[in-house]
């Protein structure tokens, strides 16, 4: 570890895989309990289409995508209150169309844009600038405040969505934010993780923990210690034998799953036998 912490680069790295490690499962928990856990993929497509553009423009990627992905959160819910059905065909179009319009982009853009693209696609070790790491924490930063005020609305809409609107909770305004949310996680998780793979971490932890615990609460914070041991793991690994972070960011956590589904088993039988 303190090989690592001599390159700037990779305390760069580390702090930003921190930051991811600690907000993707906070909003993974929400979507897996509305049942939305591939939003953060689809929010990844459309994001990418960001990233293109920003190429294409010439502009800062991280601004970008974050524009374009919060749009594309709006654009979703929209569809999705208009018709659940027709909606399905539709966001698949608006996932497709964001990942092809992320490529063509890049494709068109000048230089060696498009053999960029891969460092955001599956996470890059160098790719976090000092910059960048002001800008992540700053989302991070505003995620964490929107959760302490809006935490126990979002929490009740993703319960019964029917209840939360007798309660007299603003259920679409609430979902639109849901997927705002996810739409800026996956920005903070393009640098380290990539934008094909940062659902994953958003997703994967909150399966662990869920193989242990039975509250929103205890598998929120079971969550985030799983995502933090495997981000900053995963990305101490990538280091050392030259991979990309992401792949090895995902492969920790699924092992915690795999590790937690096997331990799960004689709890559960446990439980059952004093139930």
């Amino acid at each position: 570890m303190i090989a690592l912490l001599d390159f700037d680069f990779m305390r760069r790295a580390l702090v930003a895989a921190a930051l991811v490690g600690l907000i993707a499962p906070l909003i993974g928990v929400f979507l897996v309990q509305r049942r939305l856990a591939l939003l953060g993929d689809g929010m990844g497509h459309v994001a990418l289409m960001g990233v293109g553009l920003a190429f294409l423009l010439g502009t800062a990627p991280i601004p970008t995508a974050m524009v374009t992905a919060a749009l594309g959160a709006f654009l979703i819910e929209f569809i999705r209150n208009r018709s659940r059905t027709a909606g399905d065909v539709a966001l698949a179009l608006l996932f497709y169309g964001g990942i092809a319009g992320g490529v063509l982009f890049a494709s068109l853009a000048p230089g060696k844009a498009s053999s960029s693209l891969n460092s955001y696609l599956f996470g890059s070790l160098s790719t976090v600038a000092a910059g960048d790491l002001w800008a992540l924490g700053i989302l991070a930063i505003s995620v964490l405040v929107i959760l302490a005020i809006f935490g126990r609305e979002l929490f009740a809409v993703c319960l019964d969505p029917d209840i939360a609107q007798v309660q007299g909770i603003r259920v679409r305004a609430m979902s639109t934010l849901m997927a705002v949310l996810a739409a800026i996680v996956v920005v903070v998780g393009m640098r380290v993780v990539g934008l094909l793979l940062v659902s994953a971490i958003m997703i994967v932890p909150v399966a662990a923990a869920q193989q242990l615990t039975r509250s929103f609460r205890s598998t929120a914070v079971i969550a985030v210690i799983i995502g933090l041991i495997s981000s900053i793991a995963g990305l101490a690994g990538s280091f050392y034998i030259e991979v990309p972070p992401g792949p090895a960011i995902v492969i920790l956590a699924l092992g915690c799953f795999a590790v937690l589904a096997i331990v799960a088993v004689p709890i559960r039988r446990r439980r059952k036998e004093l139930a």
